[in-house]
């Protein structure tokens, strides 16, 4: 049975093995992916998948997401500003390296943000880019399992 819920990929920074993954559990657990881009990606055709294709303007990806997901969604974005805004409305947030974004840590996550942003402006480091490999793709299928299985349990639960 279809699930009520839906999957919101922030997809201009998703890596392509992560969007294969939740395509592939998606399919198998039926359930509604939407991604959103201001460019196309390559998406099954399926009536799981949908690809919303979004303005070259900066944050109208977040802003689509934002308006059009609802409490029980989840979200997948590496954009920590975007993630607190998600927080605040209660969205399910996590990002392709396993971790879930919280009320108790959104805080923290936006400070350590901030500082090495103003690191990498002052030319102190801090704005490199660090790898992405098995290890942080791991935390992320395990992370995406248990919250979403979470969320299959709820639904079964709530229905009867």
């Amino acid at each position: 049975m279809l699930t009520t819920f839906c999957i919101w990929i922030d997809a201009d920074s998703c890596p392509t093995r992560v969007r294969k993954f939740i395509v592939s559990y998606a399919e198998k657990n039926q359930f509604k992916v939407r991604f959103v881009a201001n460019r196309k990606i390559d998406i099954p055709d399926n009536a799981l998948f949908e690809m919303q294709v979004c303005p070259k303007e900066s944050g109208a990806a977040d802003d689509f997401i934002f308006d059009s997901c609802i409490k029980n969604d989840c979200v997948v974005t590496r954009d920590i500003p975007f993630a607190a805004r998600l927080v605040e409305k209660g969205v399910t947030v996590m990002n392709d390296r396993g971790t879930l974004f919280t009320k108790e840590n959104i805080g923290e996550k936006l400070s350590e943000r901030n500082f090495n942003l103003n690191l990498a402006q002052l030319g102190l480091g801090g704005g490199g880019k660090s790898s992405y490999g098995e290890k942080e793709f791991k935390k992320f299928c395990d992370l995406f399992d248990r919250e979403i299985q979470k969320k299959i349990i709820m639904e079964r639960f709530c229905r009867h």
